[in-house]
């Protein structure tokens, strides 16, 4: 099975032959959760921005995207938590991105970075994006050249018509719980999703998964060693193994909205339109004891 919807991934070569298109905005998304276990704070990771990496070294014209920063409800208690769509449109274009612009995205590390920056677009109405397929890690492989010189995009005119439907909340993740036709899709690591986690990467309040929720890790679907994401035909048969097709609605999520952005964006590839990303995801969930969670044993 080949995707639907390939034109919102690129891959190295694309992009290596149009640096030089002058509608081109390429922006690297880098950010690192960074693995911590003091109770006393927030959730099992701290945030740290990939501006130091994006400044070591990034691919010939790319400027950064600091996604808790730029494009996050900096007020909100929890991390990357979705703005407004008028506060999103508005920060978009002071990035740089327009209505003629051609965007690109990557990620130095994970997908799921530029993958969630894609989601955030497709929510203000833009669809002229698309992410790297191995970000920055296959372009580096390929031995392509890296610039260390800062870019940053003169501010632009969004115009676009923000969607409705794209993030879930809460509510309706609960109400789906006893919905056979919805199908609630967790993109965390095996171990996390069944409870059995040994504080290798920690969970999230509680341990295990929503209540309902099947699980197809975001890890298991892209490449260790070059960070592309693996072969159409694999990717969609994991997802026909937990019955995707027969579902009226699809809703992902993780700990923050960010590795479901992965997912979310590949069944929209697949050509599934009914696809939802809960934003607060874990961080919301599983601290507050009355919403229900499971363990597997």
């Amino acid at each position: 099975m080949a995707y639907t919807n390939p034109h919102y991934l690129v891959d190295t070569d694309w992009l290596a032959s149009h640096l030089a298109e002058p509608n081109l905005r390429i922006y690297d998304c880098t950010t690192h959760l960074i693995h911590q276990n003091d109770p006393a704070l927030p959730g099992p990771y701290r945030v740290q921005s990939g501006l130091e990496d994006y400044l070591q070294g990034h691919i010939p014209g790319a400027a950064f995207i600091d996604l808790q920063e730029d494009l996050s409800d900096t007020d909100s208690d929890l991390r990357f938590t979705c703005p407004n769509s008028s506060q999103l449109l508005s920060a978009f274009a002071a990035l740089g991105v327009g209505d003629k612009s051609q965007v690109v995205l990557y990620s130095q590390t994970s997908p799921q970075w530029a993958t969630r920056i894609w989601w955030l677009l497709r929510i203000v109405g833009f669809d002229n994006a698309r992410v790297l397929d191995g970000g920055l890690t296959k372009w580096k492989l390929e031995q392509r050249s890296v610039s260390d010189q800062q870019t940053a995009y003169t501010p632009a005119q969004l115009t676009t018509t923000p969607r409705t439907g794209l993030m879930a909340s809460k509510e309706e993740v609960l109400t789906a719980i006893n919905n056979s036709k919805v199908c609630t899709i967790n993109a965390l690591r095996r171990a996390q999703h069944a409870g059995q986690d040994d504080g290798e990467f920690g969970n999230y309040g509680r341990p295990g998964h929503i209540s309902g929720s099947v699980n197809v890790p975001t890890i298991e679907l892209v490449d260790s060693n070059t960070t592309t994401f693996l072969p159409a035909e694999h990717i969609a048969s994991l997802f026909t193994e937990i019955s995707v097709d027969k579902a009226d609605r699809i809703l992902t999520y993780c700990g923050g909205g960010i590795a479901a952005s992965a997912t979310a964006m590949l069944l929209v590839m697949l050509g599934f339109d009914n696809v939802s990303l809960y934003d607060a995801s874990l961080s919301e969930w599983a601290p507050d004891k009355t919403l229900p969670m499971d363990v597997l044993n």
